[in-house]
């Protein structure tokens, strides 16, 4: 008997040796050999030598039963027969086969030279990395739907990109999103360049809502977005997670810098109120998290209910005592996914002309650059009409406008400030009436100024 080595794991393998001096006419090998070892081998692991001779296996002899050789051809005496046989062996660390137990099952890593079997995932569903799993991977549902929050990372403000939330009951900010203060004033809510490679996932924008320095009320500052109905129902029933990146301001005055996060459900149809007035509303997801003034992503998940037919996200702070300079916080990357992992940061449209498109559906705007004119004529003395084309067609027809800046009707060359008034729309388009001195029947263009806007309202939600 000797030890060998295998070539590449360096295991110990055992190869046996039986050794036999023939005395004429056999044409089996069995029993002991001239040093009392019983012949037994591995059946196909076998090599048999007359007088250094390797014989071939199948046509010289027959090896079946792992202790006897047959079928040789008669031997002299005299002759040698050696029977060398290597033992089977485990390779060192070898994953045994009995790891997996069905079809599609995997092998992955639980921790360091620690492996275990991950069960095959439901059909459709795709692996994703997922630090708070045991084996660091997860089967996810899959993402064939897309994030349903529309201005996740607060890319498009175009109604502006700084707001004073005074005492009215909410305040449309960034596009999608509105925000209040319990009817009290001293807050601030504006864009904000994340500035931050390190802990965020390239994200330019954040929403910042700040009390006021010096403000000593301590209504509850809230921030949320409804989403539409179309957009809602295909997450009913479904596991969901919630993510979304924040921080705080230095002076962020909150107890213990506590910031809620909510997710709602409602029965209602494309309900636009304050959340908890949803019509059957239900808090899906609740939840109190710390904030420092470091990018932190939080993650929730929890089941819609199946009659959901709308959802919300919402943000509440409930600051104490006087606000300092920087008593704020911010947030953005907020995000719905299909299962119970928080995939990679995406927005709602695959590009930012797509997302400006998809906040154009709730609302038409229309900004200035003070070259440009909108072209129109005088229906009527002193009476003008300006019509405008939608680049997307409006969720519904506008009921009204609001304005800002400079905005001059001309009469063939003479210009003149005008506050335009909302006259008709449909999803593809509007009118607006203008009052300046012109001749009825006369041309006239309207021209916004680089600071003017006009908005197109009543299509929000």
């Amino acid at each position: 008997m000797s030890v060998i080595r295998h070539p590449s794991t360096g295991t110990a393998v055992t190869v046996k040796q039986w050794r036999y001096t023939a005395t004429g006419g056999e044409t089996t090998l069995s029993g002991t050999d001239g040093f009392g070892l019983s012949l037994s081998y591995t059946v196909g692991a076998e090599e048999v030598y007359i007088n250094g001779v390797l014989l071939v296996r199948g046509t010289d002899y027959t090896a079946s039963t792992g202790t006897s050789i047959t079928g040789l051809t008669a031997l002299v005496a005299g002759d040698v027969a050696t029977v060398m046989s290597a033992n089977s062996f485990n390779v060192a660390n070898a994953i045994a086969a009995s790891t997996v137990t069905a079809k599609g099952d995997l092998i992955v890593a639980n921790g360091a030279s620690s492996v275990s079997n991950l069960a095959v995932g439901a059909d459709g569903t795709t692996l994703v990395a997922n630090s708070s799993a045991s084996t660091g991977v997860s089967w996810s549902a899959g993402n064939p739907i897309a994030n349903p929050i529309i201005n996740s990372c607060f890319d498009i403000w175009q109604r502006g990109t700084s707001f004073t939330v005074g005492t009215t009951t909410s305040l449309y900010t960034a596009d999608r999103w509105q925000s209040s203060r319990a009817g009290t004033a001293g807050l601030t809510v504006a864009r904000q360049a994340t500035g931050d490679t390190t802990n965020l996932p390239n994200i330019q924008y954040a929403m910042r809502l700040q009390r006021d320095s010096g403000n000593t009320s301590t209504a509850a500052i809230t921030n949320w977005t409804n989403l539409e109905t179309s957009n809602s129902i295909p997450f009913s029933g479904k596991t969901v997670t919630f993510s979304f990146y924040a921080r705080a301001g230095a002076n962020y005055s909150a107890t213990s810098n506590i910031l809620n996060a909510e997710l709602y459900s409602g029965t209602g149809t494309d309900q636009n109120v304050n959340v908890s007035g949803f019509t059957g509303a239900n808090q899906v997801i609740n939840q109190n998290f710390t904030l420092t003034t470091t990018w932190q992503r939080f993650t929730y998940s929890a089941t819609i209910p199946a009659t959901a037919t709308q959802l919300a996200a919402l943000f509440i702070s409930n600051p104490i005592g006087t606000a300092g300079a920087n008593d704020y916080y911010d947030i953005t990357g907020v995000q719905v996914d299909l299962g119970s992992v928080a995939l990679p940061v995406r927005r709602n449209a695959s590009t930012l002309q797509g997302e400006l498109a998809a906040c154009r559906r709730y609302l038409p705007a229309f900004a200035g650059n003070g070259a440009d004119p909108y072209m129109g004529y005088a229906y009527g003395t002193n009476t003008t009409i300006y019509g405008f084309q939608f680049d997307v067609p409006a969720r519904v027809a506008p009921t009204g406008i609001t304005t800002s800046g400079t905005i001059q009707g001309y009469s063939l060359n003479t210009a003149t400030t005008i506050t335009p008034t909302f006259n008709a729309a449909n999803v593809n388009g509007a009118s607006i009436l203008g009052s300046l001195t012109i001749t009825a029947g006369q041309g006239s263009r309207l021209l916004i100024a680089s600071s003017g806007l006009i908005l197109f309202t009543g299509c929000e939600l």
